[in-house]
């Protein structure tokens, strides 16, 4: 294992570059993870790093706990405290980093099964929100989530630290809302959209069968082409049609934090579908 003390080495530089600009990350095709749970989340599930990085004695003795970890080649280094604490950005880092290929589908790419839970999330700018998304996506156990013109990342070192690792548990696709409209109304997935002034109640509608629930930002909310028809709620004979609904809100505030959202809609499909 190569020690490196310089902030002035050029492997310190480029991983330093992968964190901070999106740019660099497309260009290099590579994402940085930090910490053990996130690095061995994504291990596990078969994404290769192109480096490991250990910090401090903490760092070897998690390296050498990592299931898995035997069966990674990638090179592997040993960073001294000052060198790694400037490759991480997270408070109390726990002396692990990895830097690996992008993650994210296209949508030819995703595999669906029979009548899937899918989550949209448009236009999210945080990376925090993305990731908490991820993260209520995995634990609500959707066939796939696909990001529409986020304003931030999918590989944001942020976003992935947010989802706590759960990004690389989900076929996640990345596309535009006109393509994934088309998509869903080529597979016969209706669309249930979160909209604030819809007249439907989200627990009125039945929420079995094909079905993409899109979220938008909190800001925004969704853009145009996701509020296209005023229907009722309808059933699952209502194939390609995107139904429009809402959370009660019996407070002051009108919205609440798209994860929240996203959370409410995508359990009650859940307790329909048990």
């Amino acid at each position: 294992m190569e020690i490196i003390t310089s902030l002035q080495n050029e492997r310190v530089k480029r991983v330093v570059k992968l964190q901070r600009k999106a740019s660099a990350r497309r260009e290099a095709g590579l994402t940085v993870i930090e910490g053990a749970r996130e690095v061995f989340r994504a291990i596990e599930n078969g994404w290769q790093p192109t480096e490991l990085w250990v910090g401090g004695t903490d760092g070897l003795a998690i390296l050498q706990g990592l299931e898995n970890v035997d069966a990674v080649s990638s090179p592997r280094f040993h960073a001294s405290e000052n060198v790694f604490n400037k490759i991480t950005f997270r408070e109390n880092p726990d002396g692990i980093l990895a830097v690996g290929p992008l993650v994210g589908k296209k949508l030819s790419e995703l595999e669906l099964p029979d009548n899937p839970l899918i989550l949209v999330a448009e236009g999210v700018e945080k990376p925090g929100n993305l990731g908490a998304l991820l993260r209520t996506a995995d634990g609500a156990g959707v066939d796939a989530v696909i990001v529409c013109d986020a304003a931030t990342d999918l590989n944001n070192p942020n976003v992935i630290r947010n989802s706590i690792g759960t990004l690389f548990y989900l076929p996640v696709a990345e596309a535009t809302s006109v393509e994934t409209i088309a998509f869903l109304k080529e597979k016969g997935i209706r669309i249930l959209s979160a909209v604030p002034d819809a007249d439907a109640v989200y627990t009125d509608c039945d929420l079995t069968g094909s079905l993409a629930i899109a979220v938008g930002a909190e800001d925004q909310g969704l853009s145009k082409p996701w509020k296209s028809r005023r229907d009722a709620c309808g059933t699952v004979s209502n194939a390609w049609k995107n139904l429009e609904v809402k959370i009660p809100m019996l407070g002051k505030n009108d919205s609440l934090n798209v994860s929240v959202s996203a959370a409410i809609l995508l359990y009650e499909a859940v307790r329909q579908r048990i």
